[in-house]
């Protein structure tokens, strides 16, 4: 059984504003995500959620991005062999997420 990541992004932009601001970042987060050693790395919306799907030492990894009027909650599933990096996840998303909001 995976373990799942779950990071909080406050912001106070309102939803259309940060679903703008992340569409418009996704190619930066998708680099910055394959410079952590994610691969392979699919996206979808639907409605104010961001899928994705991506490899990282052959396991797939699922997570969501859901975009609400006050933040952001980035969602990691982790399998169970990648379940020891889970703080390291966390911390990088924390470290990172608030890129995806930024004005460019």
């Amino acid at each position: 059984m995976g373990r799942p990541v779950t990071v909080t992004i406050p912001h106070q932009l309102g939803r259309q504003e940060a679903r703008k601001r992340v569409e418009a970042s996704l190619d930066q987060f998708k680099v910055q995500l394959g410079g952590a050693g994610l691969g392979n790395i699919q996206h979808a919306w639907t409605d104010d959620q961001l899928g994705f799907r991506a490899k990282a030492l052959g396991q797939n990894i699922t997570g969501r991005i859901d975009v609400r009027d006050s933040d952001l909650q980035i969602e990691v599933e982790l399998p169970s062999l990648l379940a020891g990096f889970a703080e390291k996840v966390a911390a990088k998303l924390k470290q990172q997420g608030p890129l995806l909001i930024d004005k460019k």
